[in-house]
């Protein structure tokens, strides 16, 4: 497994750790073979593990109901944001356009592959904070669609 060299006052030990089960470690020192036991268990260092985040847009804001105590969605303003990084290709609408559940928005490429980016809601484009060429993160907004 590993091996170390260790100078204790003066004197040289080749250690080779076969082993670690728990809290028993399996090692030879200069040749002979010991099993130690430990106070805390060691876990064998591990390879990190990247874990990406999904994004989602985010949930609308709510408010009570009047009647029924439910809460009742209210959202002036939803916006579209980037799902990876990328660059923005062609933007289909334009401010003040309407626009509904579906339609295609702009194209974004990423990964050497185009992306269509499609409205989550009906409404009216209120802003494009983008333009065609532009680089953008994953998360960023590209269009805020309102009532």
């Amino acid at each position: 497994m590993k091996k170390y060299k260790f100078t204790i006052h003066g004197n040289e030990y080749d250690v080779h750790i076969k082993g670690v089960e728990d809290n028993i470690i399996d090692l030879e020192v200069n040749g002979s073979a010991y099993k130690v036991e430990v106070d805390k268990v060691i876990q064998p260092a591990k390879t990190p593990k990247l874990v990406r985040s999904r994004v989602l847009p985010p949930a609308a804001e709510t408010t009570p109901g009047e009647s029924t105590g439910l809460k009742a969605p209210v959202a002036p303003v939803g916006k579209i944001h980037s799902p990876l990084p990328g660059t923005v290709v062609n933007i289909m609408v334009k401010e003040g356009d309407t626009v509904k559940v579906g339609q295609k928005l702009m194209i974004l490429e990423a990964m050497k592959m185009e992306n269509n980016i499609d409205s989550d809601k009906d409404g009216k484009v209120i802003s494009i904070p983008v333009r065609p060429g532009q680089s953008v993160m994953e998360g960023d907004t590209l269009i805020e669609i309102g009532e």
